[in-house]
């Protein structure tokens, strides 16, 4: 079988490989479509946290299952299915008590274990969600938009407040969308005038902010003065995450979603003042995936609309550095096989 191996930063190769021989438990999935995220292009670049080289790329995984042992859970050969890519222990205390997004072992394909980009992969059975009744698209984009699904459940919204929502990305897009079926009034926070109008067309969004001109007072306006219930900032930039407290109400919450690798510091008196709730999120559970697959099921994500480009397994080596640029107005690139 083909696979596409990022031996360093910039640098990826097609190989030949094996098939992979199966264990105890696993299913033979070959995979048909591959989601890009900011991951994949992080680990391109050189800047991937908990990242080593060489590594096959992806995580956003749909396929059809190839070869499957007898299972309780019903799977058999010819099933569609969306791979779940979080691995974890099962032992660690995290995952005791039901957190398996943040296990302390936890090891995600893509980035700890080769990923999808390959033709075949051999996955937990645990790992496989049954997807007959969407398209493999559709079952690619699961994962993605059920980050921004786990950090709105982080949040806990009550109908009616305000959310705002910093970075425009897939990420922020997923988390604007259930932020908005969850009740909230949301507010989108970019500097991307494109980015900005895909927001309200997208995901809804009540308002839309544009970074460079003042959002802080625009924020205010809004609110009435109040600022915002929930700020989810997606941006895995530091400088935003340092000032995306200002734009909390007192007794808000501040819930960071971006990663980056760098400190980030705001005052304590003013965090203090305001009595600031902070949360991280990571990845999403099993649970999340199953609401997402659910809302698009039922017809309240339009993943067609969201996937802007698709490129063939054999010209993604050819085309992956300019989806990376602006220009190329890129939403989710999806890799067909």
């Amino acid at each position: 079988m083909k696979n596409i191996i990022c031996e360093e930063p910039f640098k990826f190769v097609m190989r030949d490989g094996e098939v992979p021989t199966l264990k105890d438990g696993e299913a033979l999935v070959r995979i048909r479509r591959i989601g890009i995220c900011g991951t994949d292009f992080h680990a391109y670049r050189g800047r991937q946290p908990f990242f080593t080289y060489p590594r096959i790329l992806g995580h956003e995984l749909s396929g059809e299952v190839v070869e499957v042992p007898g299972n309780e859970a019903g799977f058999n050969a010819g099933d569609n299915v969306a791979i779940i890519p979080y691995l974890e222990c099962g032992k660690c205390l995290a995952c005791r008590s039901g957190k398996t997004n943040c296990c302390t072992e936890l090891k995600l394909f893509g980035v700890h274990i080769d990923g999808g980009m390959q033709e075949y992969l051999a996955v937990p059975i645990s790992h496989l969600m049954k997807t007959n009744d969407i398209t493999l698209e559709e079952a690619a984009t699961i994962e993605c938009l059920g980050i921004g699904a786990h950090a709105v459940r982080r949040g806990d919204i009550k109908k009616g407040e305000f959310a705002v929502v910093i970075g425009a990305g897939p990420i922020g897009l997923g988390v604007m969308k259930f932020a908005k079926l969850a009740g909230a009034q949301v507010i989108a926070v970019d500097m991307n005038p494109q980015r900005l109008n895909f927001c309200r067309e997208w995901a809804d969004v009540d308002y839309i902010v544009n970074a460079s001109e003042d959002a802080l007072e625009q924020i205010k306006k809004i609110t009435n003065g109040d600022y915002a219930n929930l700020v989810f900032d997606v941006t895995g930039n530091v400088n935003s995450m340092n000032n995306s407290y200002t734009y909390a109400a007192s007794g808000g919450r501040l819930i960071f979603v971006g990663l980056v690798q760098a400190d980030f510091t705001f005052p304590d008196p003013e965090f203090h003042r305001r009595e600031l709730t902070l949360l991280s999120s990571r990845n999403a559970t099993r649970g999340d995936l199953e609401y997402v697959a659910k809302t698009i099921q039922e017809g309240y994500v339009n993943t067609d609309q969201f996937i802007t480009s698709k490129t063939p397994f054999d010209e993604i080596i050819d085309n992956f550095e300019m989806l990376m640029k602006p220009e190329s107005k890129t939403i989710k690139a999806m890799i067909t096989l």
